[in-house]
């Protein structure tokens, strides 16, 4: 085995950006004791005044509910739980003893919103007097631009089958955005916050420091809250910094930089991503720790997506399985820095938690052991092997990190992770699966959507070299992807053929030997829209000195020369042309690898969205009985569906393809009603119903 990042060896390497922090947190300067000491106490002591005052608000409901909203707000609530968690538990028994008819829509929207992130279930019924007659939200409300902010923030909390709180959003959303360029600091400020990001989806941390500027300017605010608001931001922004110094000299003296270049160095961001989740003070160790061990997981994804060969990989895998100091051994060179990094942080979290928790090292353990999910990653990119939607879900469940995140989270949170939730994450709670799901399939997305910034970029590069641009458009609509990029290959392809023309604007006769490029113009001219001249040209052109030449080409340029001028591919279908010739095109020397990745992601997102629509169908069709209350009739179900999805197959017209099925279905049993079964009398009757569409006329006649 070589003992060094061998370059003879092919390899999958994948170029990161480097890291944008540099050495910028390595050092830090702490506090002097004595103004450490000073402010600490100074926290104690305001913590003590916020008390008094949370407790003489209780007795005037509108001025408590804010003043918990505002210790919410500016990150203090955690100082405050009990205190916290009774107001709410007495403002919840009260309010099923209160008369709010006379409370305004701001007071309302605050008290459903308090109560239900304390996990009170509140009903939503209560907004139903903002509503008239018709069932709109009153039109007065539109001038209540405090109320139809808090009701915004407010109907984030729904759940499902809530139209009420679906029609708040949608309202309070209109009518925000035309009113926020008109309006007041700080309640603009409030506003345009609240549009960009709700309270339901901000981060405690992120939300503190823009709200204590906006706290400190209302009128009402109290001098206490926001002097200790301001205190702790400070306080804890210098232990973060601590952190930071001490997280970030740990991974410089690792030195994977020079021993493992190819990893991505995301320290400083995993580290922010921990603070999000825990962010309190008590909890410096959980972030260190956890930190170390999830910068080591993206160190191990990285080896796995990015440099590892598929023995290599074996190697590792078996390695961290065994969880043997002797399997160090047995290891690439480079390998073994990562995997001694990982054991000895590991002996690090035994040290620290075999007195009251034990078990954790083991669960933590096995969180790391979901590298196997890499390998059978690893094996489909080693192998180019296209996996199906299932197959490919039934491995990124795992790949996706939140279950191993999810137990990482619990290491070093004290006896507040008992055995028992360790378990219960293992076990694949609907809620780890739910966020596994949404997480893979939003990177997948994301992944797709830069990759068609990738694909743009070529496609415009390509520009300078009318040949290649050709190929390029073709293989990008052979591939079934076109539908992403048709402005685009409209304007490059308008910008292309202009130099293939001689001065009198006729295609050059130099180009009757290119019997390649002249098959490439003819497929390329027929992606042709209204008026572009050119391309009805290039058509005409290019169709007959095909006919002419095609007799005397030989093999293989004769058959697809054949193929093209009995149906070229505009002609084709093209959800059945993609996966044959994503094969055909990554056995291509010059492939893109950007396009041939979007293409493959592409095909298999859209794949999955079929079998769901289909399984939505077919439970429609079982629903419906009809193969026993109407046994003459043909069941097309699938085919129908089949036939929609080649009239509209991009995933905005998921809704159409599934109506349309639908339609279509139902206008098959008709069919066969006229023409197989029914008689004239029958049939009069049936006709005469359609006409009138009535549903009473169900009831006229008994049968």
């Amino acid at each position: 085995m070589s003992s060094h990042l061998s370059a003879e060896v092919k390899r999958p390497v994948v170029s990161f950006r480097s890291s944008i922090w540099g050495n910028r947190f390595i050092n830090y300067t702490p506090d002097d004791e004595i103004t450490r000491a000073y402010n600490q106490q100074r926290v104690e002591d305001l913590k003590e005044e916020v008390k008094r005052e949370l407790m003489v608000a209780a007795g005037k409901p509108s001025q408590h509910l804010n003043f918990i909203d505002a210790v919410q707000r500016l990150g203090m609530a955690y100082h405050f739980e009990e205190e916290i968690e009774e107001a709410i538990g007495h403002i919840y028994d009260n309010y099923h003893h209160s008369d709010d008819k006379y409370d305004d829509l701001c007071n309302v929207s605050l008290r459903f919103r308090l109560l239900r992130q304390q996990g009170y279930n509140i009903s939503c019924d209560i907004f139903e007097r903002f509503k008239d007659e018709n069932g709109s939200f009153k039109e007065c409300l539109n001038n209540d631009v405090e109320g139809m902010l808090g009701l915004y923030e407010a109907a984030h909390l729904r759940v499902q089958e809530e139209d009420i709180l679906d029609e708040a959003l949608a309202f309070t959303t209109a009518h925000l955005e035309s009113l926020v360029e008109d309006l007041d600091y700080p309640l603009a400020a409030q506003a345009t916050q609240a549009l960009y990001r709700p309270i339901r989806k901000g981060l405690e941390r992120l939300e503190a420091r823009p709200h204590i500027s906006i706290y400190q300017d209302e009128a009402s605010h109290s001098k206490a809250l926001l002097e200790l608001a301001k205190l702790d931001f400070n306080l804890l922004q210098s232990l973060y910094k601590k952190e930071l110094s001490y997280i970030t000299r740990w991974w410089k003296d690792l030195d994977f930089s020079s021993k493992l270049p190819f990893v991505r160095d995301r320290v400083v961001e995993t580290y922010l991503w921990i603070v999000a989740e825990c962010f309190e003070p008590q909890y410096s160790y959980a972030r260190r720790i956890q930190t170390k061990l999830l910068v080591l997981i993206t160190v191990i994804d990285d080896v796995y997506d990015a440099y590892g060969t598929l023995e290599e990989l074996e190697l590792f895998t078996e390695a961290i399985e065994r969880w043997d100091n002797n399997s160090i051994d047995s290891l690439p060179e480079y390998m073994k820095p990562c995997y001694q990094a990982v054991l000895d942080v590991y002996k690090e979290i035994e040290e620290k938690e075999n007195e009251e928790r034990p078990y954790c090292v083991h669960y933590a353990k096995k969180a790391v052991r979901s590298v196997r999910a890499y390998f059978n990653e690893g094996k489909w990119l080693h192998a180019e092997y296209v996996p199906t939607m299932e197959e490919y879900m039934g491995v990124a469940l795992v790949s996706s990190d939140v279950p191993m995140f999810t137990i990482i989270s619990f290491v070093g949170m004290g006896m507040m992770a008992t055995k028992e939730a360790f378990d219960w994450v293992l076990n694949g709670p609907k809620i780890v699966r739910a966020c596994s799901t949404i997480i893979t399939l939003a990177y997948n997305q994301q992944r797709i959507e830069d990759l068609k910034e990738e694909v743009r970029r070529e496609l415009m590069a390509a520009a300078g070299k009318p040949s290649q641009q050709l190929n390029f458009i073709d293989a990008v609509q052979r591939l079934g992807v076109a539908y992403h990029f048709e402005e685009e290959i409209e304007e490059a392809l308008g910008h292309t053929f202009k130099r293939f023309t001689d001065e009198n604007g006729s295609f050059k006769e130099c180009l009757i030997k290119d019997v390649e490029g002249m098959l490439g113009l003819y497929e390329a001219a027929h992606l042709r829209v209204q008026e572009e001249d050119i391309l009805d040209e290039a058509i005409a052109f290019t169709t007959t000195h095909l006919r002419s030449l095609v007799e005397h080409l030989d093999c293989p340029l004769a058959a697809p020369v054949n193929r093209a001028l009995y149906r070229p591919i505009r002609k084709c279908l093209e959800r059945l042309e993609a996966r044959p010739y994503i094969t055909m095109y990554q056995d291509e020397a010059s492939h893109s690898k950007d396009l041939l990745e979007l293409a493959k992601l592409d095909f298999n997102q859209l794949q999955s969205l079929y079998k769901k629509e289909l399984s939505h169908i077919t439970r429609w069709w079982k629903d419906l009985d009809f193969s026993s209350k109407l046994p003459f009739f043909r069941d097309r179900a699938v085919e129908t569906y089949l036939w929609i999805a080649v009239a509209c197959f991009e995933p905005q017209y998921s809704y159409a393809r599934r109506i349309q099925a639908k339609l279509l279905a139902i206008a098959t049993v008709i069919d066969d009603m006229y023409d197989a079964y029914g008689t004239p009398e029958e049939l009069e009757l049936f006709t005469e119903a359609i006409e009138r569409y009535d549903i009473k006329i169900l009831h006229l006649r008994g049968g």
